[in-house]
């Protein structure tokens, strides 16, 4: 499927970091990276420099059993002695509550335990006691209830494994929280609210993997067993969120990862908790890696960038500093495999997308995902996940969590644009935010949710489409405005073309985004919206756009290879019930009264141990 082997990722992980080499401090302790500081500051950057290159350095380290150049671990080992010396101009910022540092902590205890027999063994013991030190400074300090939680557990049990002070219970609360948020199916919410993304891939299911390698024995067992599991679960599902050219769902935050998300992919072979075949993991794991390899990321120089392919800040977040994208490391855990472990020797398996046409269903988080084989992509119906904090607080909405649908070939318009968004418009223009997302259920080929502007909304897909059945509590006459997906060209603009209630664009290599109005938007012209580098996947982008007003609308969005916008209809009962046909003589029936969940999604039965 790929052809690439272990020396592809061995030949790319060397290129990273000998790439970060001309932007060390003179004592190897920090990395400072070209870029605009994150909100943290140089000093915390040229920390997450180190921390997250180290990751990659151990993973590579370990998996080569210690044959590598010996300057690539001296060069660690350096830093370590520099950075860990409250008395050296190279030392770290301390780890306090709440700050950058118990991040980057997380990564060096990772890359420590990973490394042990080729660098903790031999550092001196001052240095030793320099490194637990600072890694001390978790021990009682106050962390951030999401994720962050994970951080301390992995630091503290490294800290357990070589005799330096820790809290035990501290740990445990840790993976107690982690229980607290579980939703089932294998899904986690990344804190209180509906926070569903690829944190999901690369912490909340990772961590408790690489934190059960540093504990060991210590590991309570039926911790172990239970996390495992959901792994297993989570997997079940992740294989389908890649396209067939390795693209991952373009959704969330911290997308300037890139290929972290296919971390989970390898630590389901590490702890034995994947339900792939090996052949199908290294197929998408490969693929995802050759993908942004083959579109400049890293680049030339052999950096990660601030952006998607290449830089692009729209995809960052207040704490992303130059080298953030370097949790990238995360994706190389396949190393610590041996090279003849059968996800390294196994003959590549197609993944799901290579095979059929896939329609799937996830409750906990709210999706439905479908994808089509004849071109490869993967879409995603969002009617969960927004990121919110819980009630009364409000936000903003965030183009990357606010959307009705996220593909493997699309990206967003952003900070903001009508792409895959419904919206009442106000005398001025000014669209109506989607703000929280209510569901209303996931299951077979439907989802549904309710938003503040009061706007219930029912998704049906089949292949690449999917109907939209809008139901409108709004003063009649209310403007309605309905975009569909955004595609975007480094080349040149997309192609546009509109009709009666309808339009599309095109890019060049057919790539198509079409929107028609199936019901209740009348005869008003479609229009396409164009923006200039407001789009991850290319500086020209295009939307379809519809504009109407009505209590019942019903709209179809395709998104394909040249695909078809015809051929679908809808009928509407008396009674309101809207009854949709599709090409091929399928046929779904979307009631007046959309049945709601009896309670919101809480955490799983089996709660914690």
């Amino acid at each position: 499927m790929t052809g690439w082997t272990r020396a592809h990722w061995e030949a790319i992980a060397d290129r990273l970091l000998d790439g970060l080499l001309p932007y060390a401090t003179p004592g190897l302790a920090q990395y400072r990276l070209p870029g605009p500081a994150s909100h943290s500051g140089p000093w915390s950057d040229g920390l997450e420099g180190f921390a997250r290159s180290f990751l990659l350095a151990a993973f590579r380290i370990a998996g080569s059993g210690g044959q590598v150049a010996p300057a690539l671990i001296e060069r660690y080992a350096a830093g370590l002695a520099a950075g860990t010396d409250r008395h050296h101009p190279e030392h770290w910022p301390p780890i306090t509550d709440r700050a950058q540092p118990m991040v980057e902590a997380a990564s060096v205890a990772i890359a420590l335990h990973e490394s042990r027999p080729w660098l903790w063994d031999h550092l001196d013991d001052t240095v030793r006691h320099q490194v637990a030190d600072w890694l001390g400074g978790f021990v009682g300090a106050d962390v951030n209830d999401s994720n962050w939680r994970l951080f301390q557990v992995i630091t503290e049990e490294f800290l357990a494994s070589v005799g330096a002070p820790h809290d035990r219970g501290e740990i445990d609360a840790g993976l107690a929280r982690l229980d607290d948020w579980y939703r089932g199916g294998g899904w986690y919410t990344d804190g209180d609210g509906r926070k569903f993304d690829y944190y999901n891939a690369w912490a909340l299911h990772l961590y408790p993997v690489l934190w059960e390698r540093i504990a060991g024995p210590r590991a309570d067992a039926g911790t172990v067993t239970r996390q495992r599991e959901r792994l297993r679960q989570f997997l079940s599902a992740h294989q389908h969120f890649f396209g067939s050219d390795g693209a991952p769902v373009h959704q969330g935050r911290s997308l300037t990862y890139r290929f972290a998300t296919t971390a989970p992919l390898w630590a389901g072979a590490l702890a034995d908790a994947t339900p792939l075949p090996p052949g199908r993991t290294r197929r998408l794991a490969s693929g995802t890696l050759r993908h942004f390899a083959e579109r400049g990321a890293p680049d030339e120089r052999g950096l990660l960038t601030l952006g998607w392919y290449g830089p692009f800040r729209p995809v960052t977040q207040r704490y992303s500093g130059p080298a953030s994208p370097y949790w990238a490391s995360k994706a190389f855990l396949g190393l610590l495999l041996p090279a003849d472990h059968p996800v390294w020797t196994a003959t590549e398996e197609p993944g799901p997308v290579d095979l059929t046409d896939t329609t799937l269903a996830l409750p906990a988080p709210g999706w439905l995902l479908h994808s089509t084989a004849a071109d490869g992509i993967v879409r995603l119906v969002n009617h969960g996940s927004d990121r919110l904090p819980p009630p009364p607080a409000r936000d903003e909405d965030s183009p990357h969590y606010a959307k009705l649908a996220y593909s493997t070939a699309t990206a967003p318009d952003t900070p903001t644009g009508p792409d895959n968004h419904i919206a009442l418009l106000a005398p001025d223009g000014t669209p109506s935010p989607r703000g929280r997302i209510r569901p209303m259920g996931a299951d077979g080929r439907r989802a549904a949710s309710r938003q503040d502007a009061g706007i219930e909304t029912v998704s049906v897909v089949h292949g690449p489409w999917e109907v939209r059945v809008h139901r409108v509590d709004a003063p009649p006459g209310t403007p309605v405005r309905e975009g569909g997906w955004a595609v975007a060209d480094d080349t040149a603009p997309p192609l546009a073309q509109t009709g009666p209630g309808r339009a599309l664009a095109r890019r060049g290599d057919g790539l198509t985004s079409a929107i028609v109005g199936l019901y209740g938007w009348g005869d008003a012209a479609g229009t396409v919206v164009r923006t200039l580098d407001a789009n991850a996947c290319g500086r020209h982008s295009a939307t379809p756009v519809l504009e109407g007003a009505g209590p019942l609308l019903v709209t179809l969005v395709a998104l394909g290879v040249h695909a078809p916008a015809t051929g679908v209809s809808v009928s509407v009962d008396d009674d309101a019930t809207v009854e949709i046909r599709f090409p091929d003589g399928t046929r779904e029936r979307v009631p007046r009264v959309t049945p709601r969940p009896a309670s919101p999604p809480g955490p799983a039965p089996e709660g914690r141990s």
